[in-house]
């Protein structure tokens, strides 16, 4: 039989952590973003292809957009409540991956929350936000080994987000003021698994207590505009003073960001992109320069984007 239906989605670029929300926080940014080619099929089978210049697994199990379709599959096979418009589905996904694997730039979360946004597009919006963002996060754990949410929920609702549970699952997008982001993207690796790993597993009472303060600034800022209390509050006690010696340049970039008008900035994720905030544009583009001058000294390719907080989230356009 000829296929169901087709979508063509651009899911986007993520900050996770946000300096101090480790886990918690996110942030949606306009560029980079992926192109997603998704096809509904009538049989329980799903084709993953791929066109980018990124390789991506072909197993179903391993690929993190196939593990998070396969939730959507068996939620739709096991929920008798729902109203199914088709008895059995399946997908053929194209992916065009312009979000570097292991770049901090949430490029697991882009192609698991774009497969499964796509997916209930075509379902005419089966699912809720927040269930879609629970069959993403399958695919986090195949990218991570953790079910972490911080990527996939600024993806798939816009803006910021406040992940103030993970289990049970509660999202809460936060307001924010205009802001312009700088991010550099330095030509190495840093993997999720390998950064979680060198982390601290005990923190004593005073940095935590630091860390929540910042924390609890930082979402009072957003909500009230307050650019001053937003820098203010964007410092990490637990996270990045380890996850920053793995990135050349880092402490050079977050002083300069600072010195040239900044509000603040860090590590992207677990790296080794690198962000800034800025409320003005013209900042974003000189710390971006910057940026530049730094990677061009140590020798190391480098990609930079100057952009802006992404309110939408995944958008689509049927064909």
């Amino acid at each position: 039989m000829p296929p169901l239906k087709k979508i063509t989605i651009k899911a986007p670029a993520t900050i996770a952590n946000l300096v101090c929300g480790f886990d918690i926080l996110g942030m949606a940014i306009n560029a980079p973003f992926d192109v997603m080619h998704l096809t509904l099929l009538d049989e329980e089978r799903i084709v993953l292809k791929n066109t980018g210049i990124y390789p991506l697994p072909e197993s179903v199990a391993d690929n993190v957009a196939g593990a998070a379709l396969t939730a959507l599959i068996k939620a739709y096979e096991l929920r008798p409540e729902l109203k199914k418009p088709y008895p059995h589905i399946g997908f053929e996904l194209v992916t065009d991956k312009k979000i570097k694997p292991g770049s901090g730039l949430g490029s697991s979360a882009a192609s698991s929350a774009g497969a499964v946004v796509a997916a209930n597009l075509l379902l005419d919006d089966l699912f809720s936000k927040e269930e879609l963002v629970t069959f993403a996060m399958y695919g986090e754990k195949v990218a991570s080994g953790v079910k972490h949410a911080d990527n996939v929920a600024p993806c798939i609702y816009g803006g910021v987000t406040l992940v103030r549970s993970a289990h049970p699952l509660d999202i809460i997008p936060l307001p924010a003021p205009p802001l312009h982001i700088t991010v550099v993207h330095p030509q190495i690796e840093v993997r999720t698994s390998d950064a979680r790993q060198i982390l601290r597993k005990e923190v004593l009472l005073k940095t935590a207590i630091k860390q929540w303060g910042n924390i609890a600034g930082l979402v009072a800022g957003l909500f009230r505009n307050d650019y001053n209390l937003i820098g203010n509050s964007l410092s990490d006690e637990i996270i990045e003073p380890t996850r920053s010696i793995l990135i050349p340049g880092f402490q050079k970039i977050k002083d300069a960001g600072k010195a040239i008008g900044c509000l603040g900035g860090g590590i992207s994720g677990s790296g080794p992109s690198i962000f800034m905030l800025s409320k003005e544009e013209q900042t974003a583009q000189d710390i971006a320069g910057y940026m530049g001058d730094v990677y061009d000294k140590l020798g190391i390719d480098f990609h930079c984007y100057v952009t802006a907080l992404n309110t939408q989230g995944i958008t689509a356009s049927t064909f």
